[in-house]
């Protein structure tokens, strides 16, 4: 069934269909290419309905809804009491969340921005008129009600994260909204502090440029996920309309650190009137009732709304913040050009004003289907905010059959990632973007036109014959990573948080994969301390490859491991007692009993005795350790020893250091290759 769902795309005559929809008066057409999302057709119960006789709609779920929303309720019956919903913009992922929490007493929604929770409050109401709500912000704590919406800014500070005012229980269901930002620290106290009988994630956008891993934080439990591409193959969003322009600007003349741009010389670069007048003739060319323009800067942005305003084009710019009175661009800072969030996007409804420029303010928790245009004006640094910024224009609305993308690309770096990121193919995209082709006009979405100027063809391949070799990149993210965290990474943390593109290159190339052998990668790269060198070649060296490269099924063999690691005082033997109690510390750790659930054979595991326990443990790694490696393993009556060859390292910090590294690092990359699967299973 889910491999029909996944193949199954808009049949052409439904265009047709709606066509003719749009010219009909009878708004209140329910075919199935819907979603529960347009709240301006859904109105709470409320007094004035009463005995009126009036029929009165509610929502319901249609389309991805229903099959995310047994996806949930499978996921919850294989006993996991966390997940992660991937939906491209415009899919309903706050409708799916208020049906999915129906069963559910007490519910907590949680998002960065207080116009999210707005929004997010109305659609619950839509769907539950009869509960009580309630706001936890920055001027509002309320708590006696059935859902509650809060900023994470608010509710994840310690002071707030205690008895005093929340128990640990306190929710059944709690939902975090643009779940890409939970990697942050508000939103891991979050995490960390409650224990709901369910939390739900949600984005659009999963992968993060610094590499961040965010599926870590549900255990690796992708629930559902539908992207960009299938989204729009299925009807779900109109099709785009893609123009790349080529832009002269020089960007090897702006200072770039860790894969950023420095943002002032940026701006300097970008606010010229030769550049403003290329986006405005494109814009004039194309035509647009409402557009959204994407600045690199506040002052870029209100230079923008000035430019365009003085041509005759109503616009403003809608930005965060104080603007730096001391620039020299300080005469725009009035009311001509910059305009309050809520107001302009009201004016740009009404079509008072034609484009708002911004930053990122509307990256997030947009909500304007009537959007025909988005004009991408600075570089593009990021596959997440790329992809959220094309999705603000994506969202289905009467008589709106696609949205015009003005993209202005420069010699700027991972400018040749764009075709990919339209195609959806972002999981090999680097790899690709190296072997200087575009994509084939079938692998983008249907009904989607792709147009790149032929200097930019040019640019695209010129940019990935200066790729630079493979190690090289893998060493300046290592470097990259240590200046960013403030200490030397190691297998967990580069794996962890290097960059995902990097990381499917080197996974398929033995001899590139640095975590088949970290130890040597550390050498190469002048890394290792002095006592780390010393082991260099040694038996000891030997037995962490054998942690690193050792096969895996199950999660089986990394508590055997832990019993001899022994928090940090390694044992040369273990016995079935060692045994049992790895066994049951390790699986009521966090979800790794998930890993017992999903088999029929150990699915009834709390139920297991201690022998229950050292069966498992002995029938299954123990065993198969013995025969892969017997150089470090062998038996001696009941006890599971390891080799002599070892023991002159066991008391060596070094060692007992990496020890532990190496089997973090595999429990880590096994959850995460086991969603690895479970993608391809979404796409089969």
């Amino acid at each position: 069934m889910r491999r029909y769902s996944r193949s199954w795309r808009k049949p052409k005559f439904f265009e047709a269909l709606e066509r003719l929809e749009d010219t009909s008066p009878d708004d209140d057409r329910e075919d199935l290419l819907k979603v529960a999302e347009d709240k301006e057709k859904y109105h709470p119960v409320s007094a004035q309905y009463e005995d009126t006789g009036k029929i009165i709609k509610f929502p319901r779920p249609l389309g991805p809804q229903i099959e995310a929303l047994y996806e949930l309720n499978k996921s919850r019956l294989e006993g996991w009491d966390k997940g992660i919903v991937v939906a491209a913009c415009g899919i309903g992922k706050t409708f799916l969340a208020t049906f999915d929490s129906e069963n559910f007493n007490k519910v907590i929604f949680i998002a960065h921005r207080e116009e999210i929770l707005s929004q997010a409050e109305q659609t619950f109401k839509c769907v539950k008129p009869e509960i009580k709500t309630g706001f936890f912000s920055g001027i509002k704590k309320e708590s006696n009600c059935d859902i509650l919406f809060a900023t994470v800014q608010t509710i994840g500070r310690h002071e707030y994260l205690n008895e005093n005012f929340f128990k640990k229980d306190e929710f059944d269901y709690i939902v975090v909204d643009e779940f890409h930002h939970a990697v942050a620290g508000n939103y891991r106290n979050i995490i960390n502090y409650f224990k709901p009988k369910f939390l739900l994630g949600l984005t659009a956008t999963p992968e993060r440029l610094d590499g961040q891993d965010i599926f870590a934080l549900c255990d690796y439990n992708l629930v559902y996920e539908i992207r960009l591409k299938e989204a729009i193959n299925k009807g779900f969003l109109v099709p785009f309309r893609y123009y790349g322009i080529y832009d002269e600007s020089n960007y090897n003349t702006v200072d770039c650190k860790n894969g950023r741009y420095d943002e002032e010389q940026l701006e300097e670069l970008l606010s010229i009137n030769k550049r403003a007048e290329l986006i405005l003739q494109h814009y004039c060319k194309y035509n647009s009732s409402r557009a959204l323009g994407f600045c690199v800067s506040r002052n870029h942005a209100m230079y923008m709304a000035k430019y365009f305003f003085l041509n005759g084009i109503k616009s403003c710019a809608v930005i965060s913040g104080n603007v730096n009175k001391n620039n020299h661009r300080t005469e725009m800072d009035d009311s001509t050009y910059i305009m309050d969030r809520k107001i302009a996007i009201e004016k740009l409804k009404n079509s008072e004003i034609k484009v708002i420029f911004s930053v990122d303010m509307f990256n997030e928790g947009l909500d304007v289907p009537e959007v025909d245009m988005v004009m991408f004006l600075r570089p593009t640094e990021s596959p997440t905010v790329f992809l959220q910024q094309l999705g603000r224009g994506l969202r289905k609305r009467t008589g709106k059959n696609y949205v015009n993308i003005l993209d202005f690309i420069g010699n700027y770096k991972r400018a040749n990632l764009i075709p990919f990121l339209l195609s959806g193919d972002v999981q090999h995209i680097s790899r690709r973007a190296q072997e200087a082709k575009l994509p084939p006009e079938d692998e983008y979405p249907d009904d989607c036109i792709v147009n790149f100027d032929f200097k930019l063809v040019d640019l695209f391949k010129d940019m990935a014959e200066k790729q630079k070799g493979i190690f090289e990149k893998v060493k300046d993210e290592y470097f990259r990573l240590k200046e960013d965290l403030g200490l030397r990474p190691m297998r967990l943390q580069m794996y962890t948080y290097i960059d995902e593109y990097l990381y499917s290159i080197i996974r398929t190339k033995k001899d590139l994969n640095i975590f088949r052998d970290y130890f040597s990668f550390l050498k190469k790269v002048n890394e290792l301390t002095e006592e780390e060198n010393e082991l260099i070649g040694t038996k000891a060296h030997d037995f962490l490859l054998e942690i690193e490269k050792t096969g895996m099924t199950k999660t089986y063999k990394m508590p055997v491991l832990l019993a001899f690691y022994n928090n940090g005082n390694i044992k040369m033997s273990i016995n079935d007692e060692d045994l049992y109690e790895s066994f049951k510390n390790f699986y009521s750790h966090g979800s790794n009993y998930v890993d017992l659930l999903r088999h029929p054979g150990s699915s009834n595991y709390k139920n297991w005795t201690k022998k229950d326990y050292v069966s498992v443990a002995r029938k299954n790694p123990v065993h198969f350790l013995l025969q892969s490696s017997p150089e470090f393993f062998y038996t001696d009556g009941e006890k599971f020893c390891l080799t002599n060859s070892l023991e002159k390292y066991i008391d060596k910090p070094a060692f007992i250091l990496h020890f532990k590294d190496a089997i973090d690092y595999r429990t880590r990359s096994f959850y995460k290759e086991r969603l690895e699967k479970k993608l391809l299973e979404f796409e089969k």
